[in-house]
Formats: structure tokens, sequence, C-alpha cells
């Protein structure tokens, strides 16, 4: 009796899991060739490609007092769980846009809760299929003042996080998002902190935001402290009209002689409206935007990482998550074709 019991429950077991792959391969549940993670978590990131990446975004924006959800996940899910929904989303990352890099939010909430074993499904799917994952701590909607929101834990999330991938090359580390609230030397400061904090930490996976709303990197980048550190950058088509020259000006003032640090974290404009960005420049602002924006990108090898690449609701969205089939899909293949061709792409 027991014997036949065993059986049947082995059988059950194929029943389920076995065969569980789709058509093209890339299975419902997280597949053999992804759980790469318990060995070498970063053999598959191509090191020497640049960043090419989209930020995954919670619907709400990612200045949350509660826990930081991803579009497509769900925060009671377990480990597992948020590896079969996120392996869907990095799938559409990769095959509908080429890019080899996701920038994720992170919180005190998130990360001091039981839900950040379930969150670090996501990390650990976008590492097993070869992205780089560059996390970055968000302050709250209550205070929206550009500070961390708690100093003490502050300190107690990035330890977490650092324990959890510091040793992982393929995780970035962005120590705050538009930190507007700070002078100069007290970002500095900040950021001298947490370098002497995280010592251990190569500094070419650290990101620091630029004064005001991470908007310019040049003091940041003229400082030697901070030499070898990545410089993170956001502009965006809504804070002001220009004209194409005008765009490119911009900027260069931005970058300064940093180029080769410089890592957008953010640029982005409407997608979702049917705008065609190969129309002819100074007609619209947000097409001027884009095409001068990728171009400056490519020709003088700025990294960038797009806003965002999913997050529901959001119009600037480049993609789509189907709930019914899982697929996602390219919400403008004109928006699309200039993202890529300021990563290099042909």
């Amino acid at each position: 009796m027991m014997k036949n019991l065993i059986i049947s429950l082995l059988a059950l077991s194929f029943l389920l899991y076995g065969c569980s792959g789709d058509s093209d391969g890339d299975n419902i549940a997280p597949d053999d060739k992804d759980n790469t993670e318990n060995e070498n978590p970063a053999a598959n990131i191509d090191f020497t490609q640049a960043i090419r990446g989209v930020n995954w975004a919670d619907k709400r924006d990612n200045f949350v007092d509660d826990l930081l959800v991803p579009s497509g996940l769900t925060s009671g899910d377990s480990y597992y769980m948020v590896q079969t929904d996120a392996q869907y989303v990095m799938k559409g990352f990769l095959d509908n846009m080429g890019a080899n890099t996701v920038r994720l939010p992170i919180n005190y909430a998130t990360v001091s809760s039981t839900w950040w074993n379930g969150y670090k499904g996501a990390i650990d799917k976008a590492i097993a299929k070869g992205m780089r994952v560059i996390l970055a701590y968000w302050e709250g909607e209550s205070s929206r003042d550009g500070k961390v929101d708690n100093i003490s834990e502050f300190w107690v999330m990035w330890s977490t996080v650092i324990k959890d991938y510091g040793e992982n090359a393929g995780v970035y580390f962005e120590v705050m998002n538009e930190p507007y609230g700070y002078s100069l030397s007290e970002l500095t400061d900040l950021y001298e902190s947490w370098l002497n904090e995280f010592s251990d930490i190569p500094h070419e996976r650290i990101l620091l935001g630029g004064k005001g709303y991470s908007e310019n990197v040049t003091a940041l980048g003229a400082d030697s402290r901070f030499s070898n550190c990545l410089l993170s950058l956001h502009n965006y088509a809504f804070w002001a009209e220009r004209s194409a020259e005008e765009w490119q000006n911009d900027w260069l003032n931005r970058i300064g002689d940093y180029a080769s640090r410089t890592v957008v974290t953010e640029f982005g404009s409407t997608m979702t409206q049917g705008k065609d960005y190969n129309g002819a420049a100074n007609t619209d602002n947000e097409v001027d935007y884009i095409q001068v924006s990728t171009k400056l990108f490519r020709d003088r090898g700025v990294q960038s990482v797009y806003w965002p690449g999913l997050r529901e609701g959001d119009w600037y969205s480049i993609q789509t998550l189907d709930h019914t089939t899982f697929k996602m899909s390219t919400t403008n293949v004109s928006g699309l074709w200039w993202i890529q061709y300021g990563w290099g792409m042909d």
C-alpha cells in the first residue's frame, strides 16, 4: 500500500513539474538552466558590455512608505512564485529589448520584512538570466524631502542588502535615488560614510546620484574620493521644453568630462499614446529629447537605464505585461528603436 502511494505521488510530481514548460522551452516554473545562482550567479553576465538597462517599478511609483512591489508581482508571494512571475518580465526585457540590466527599488520596509525573501526571487532571476541588477534606495512618500527617511534604518537596510549581495559581481548599489534635500557637502559626507561602511564593495559597482534630483554629476565626478564610482544622472523632457540643440547642450552641461562613468539611470517620455519618435527635429519636444539623448549616449559612450521598462499605468512604460497570457509586449516601436540606438545596438 505504501509503495503504491509513493509511486502515485512520484507520478503526480512529474505531471505537475516535469511537464510545465511552454513551447519555446522557457518553463513556466523556474527552469533548471536558470537555477545557476546556487553556484556562480554572475557566471552568465557579460561584464564587457555596457549597461543597457530598464527600470522595473512599483505601479504606485517607488516612493512608498510600505512594501515595494514591482508591477506584475504580489507581496504575499513566495520566493519560488516571484521567480516564476519575474521570469516572464525578464524574458520580455531580454527578448523584446535586448536589455542586460534591470534597476529595482529598495526601502527599509521591504528589506526588513518577510517580503524581502520573496523579493530576492526577482533579483536572483535577473542574475540567472545573465542580467545585471541595480538596487537603488528610495525614500518614502510621507517624507518626500530628498533625504534619507531614517538614518539608523538606512544603515540596517543596506547592511542586509550587502550581506545578501555584496559578493555578487552582478549586483550594483545606488546609495540613494534623487537626493535633492542635501547640500553638496552633506551629500558627499553621506556617500563617503557609505563607502567607508561597506569598504569591501568595489567602487565600480557603486552608483552615486548627482546633486539635486540626480540632475548633475560634475561636482561628484571631480571629487577624488569617488574617482572610481559610477555617477547616476536623471533628466526628463517634462522639466523644460528645448530645441534639439538646447537638449544637446543641457546633457553636456550635466555630464561634463565624466561620460565614461555616467549611467543615466532615469530618462523617458510618453510611449503609450502613439507618438512617433522618428519625427522631424524641432517639431515635438519629446521627440527632440529622445533623439538627441540617445544619439549623445551612443556617441559619448554614456550608459543608460530607461524609465520605465515596466510600470503599470505609466504612459512612459516601454513594455506592458498581459496578465492573461503572461507575455510582455512593446508599447512604442519607434521609441524602442531609439532606446536601443542609445545602447549602441544596431
